[in-house]
């Protein structure tokens, strides 16, 4: 069995009160990842609230408001590390109302941890985010049945709902569907095994993350680099003792969305579909043979190219397409419902374009699967397909094929927020 060590993001998410900030706390706590000074503040936070134990759930609940209430509201994010990998956690909110913050969290996120109350078993909004979670791309779910103490660690009980949710999620498409009971409060499957789920015979959490791809483990990804900044530079006006010794330099600053940088490699930039040669790779501690996805860097090229912002260096090979007319799945975030007709802002990563709906061609109920066809309109929370037509030609791929460069948000030019967001299908 291949043994996989890149750094692994992944997203809880749940309705209220399933246990989610509990089971980071409980995760990093067991895993032996706090600081002892973060360890003293959650004691002391949990005496002030009144709590003879430490309250695990305190550490990721960080705002005000959320301590007041008692609930999540923003994203939180955590990073750790164990012998075995890197993670970064995305505590998502469980209000319907901050679905937005979910979909945000699960856009990078390679597993979702889904929680759901062993008492109360599946609930609209446990169906809601495991649609959301394949509709942004997400190819594993854990269903994390907690709260198993409350039903007396109850094997028929678990069975019950892992039933249901298998075949909920069997017509979704995931890669991996994988139910597990757990306790987060006392710990058992989080970290370790406990000794009250003797039955189970699947992996704890901690060990199934340590051990599942990532998001480019599993890929074989064609170079997609959005050039987010055309940088010059004189060798009169660099710092003392920089690398740089060319008389002038002209490069190009992005992050590697998905394949692989390398020196000597012909690119095509586009849309205007000129050729180079990658000349230098170029970072704050030095210069690359090569960068892969992720890695931050500055490229130099052989020769003189008309490159601006937002535009996108590929392979020769596996080109993206590029069109002014895209089909595309939106998830509706605004309280105000979707303007036909009217321009909105289209952004996809660095690049930012007009456009207008032009169709809506069917609205998706995440309770049944089932679509309804020629929608009037969309509110906040619904997940439709439309069309799309963009005032420039927009470079992409489809969303199944590159999560980086397949999705987009949506922003309403007279208010500056971010009103929905999409995956080009």
């Amino acid at each position: 069995m291949r043994t996989h060590t890149g750094l692994l993001r992944f997203i809880t998410a749940g309705s209220v009160d399933d246990g989610k900030s509990t089971l980071i706390g409980r995760m990093l706590y067991d895993s032996k990842s706090l600081l002892s000074d973060q360890v003293s503040a959650l004691e002391a936070s949990s005496r002030k609230r009144g709590s003879s134990e430490i309250d695990l759930s305190l550490l990721t609940d960080g705002l005000l408001a959320e301590r007041e209430q008692g609930i999540t509201i923003d994203v939180a994010y955590r990073y750790f590390s164990t012998a075995k990998r890197k993670f970064i956690i995305g505590d998502s909110p469980g209000h319907v109302q901050y679905t937005r913050n979910m979909v945000t969290a699960a856009s990078t996120a390679d597993v979702a941890v889904l929680l759901v109350n062993a008492r109360d078993g599946l609930q609209p909004q446990t169906r809601r985010h495991a649609f959301l979670a394949r509709w942004i791309g997400i190819p594993r779910i854990v269903l994390a049945v907690n709260k198993m103490d409350l039903v007396d660690w109850s094997r028929a009980r678990f069975e019950v709902i892992d039933s249901e949710f298998q075949a909920f999620a069997s017509s979704l498409g995931f890669k991996g569907v994988l139910s597990m009971p757990m306790s987060a409060l006392l710990g058992d499957m989080i970290v370790g095994r406990g000794e009250s789920l003797g039955w189970y015979q699947g992996p704890a959490l901690l060990e199934y993350l340590e051990s599942v791809p990532a998001r480019h483990d599993e890929a074989s990804e064609s170079l997609r680099f959005p050039v987010q900044r055309v940088v010059r530079a004189r060798r009169d006006n660099v710092q003392k003792g920089s690398w740089f010794t060319e008389d002038e330099f002209r490069g190009y600053q992005g992050t590697v969305a998905s394949g692989r940088l390398r020196v000597g490699d012909t690119i095509v930039s586009l849309p205007s579909g000129a050729q180079a040669k990658i000349e230098e790779i170029v970072t704050a501690g030095g210069q690359l043979d090569e960068a892969p996805a992720d890695r931050a860097v500055t490229v130099r090229l052989d020769r003189e190219i008309d490159v601006s912002r937002g535009d996108m260096f590929v392979s020769a090979e596996g080109k993206p397409k590029v069109s002014q007319e895209i089909e595309a799945d939106v998830c509706w975030f605004d309280a105000q419902p979707i303007l036909i007709s009217q321009p909105y802002l289209i952004k996809q990563g660095v690049n930012s374009v007009r456009a207008k709906f032009v169709g809506l061609e069917h609205r998706i109920d995440v309770e049944t699967l089932k679509t309804i066809p020629n929608p009037q309109t969309l509110e906040m929370n619904d997940i439709a397909r439309v069309k799309l037509k963009t005032l420039k030609p927009l470079v992409f791929d489809l969303y199944e094929e590159n999560r980086v460069t397949g999705a987009f948000v949506v922003i309403d030019e007279r208010s500056n927020h971010t009103v929905g967001a999409g995956t080009i299908r």
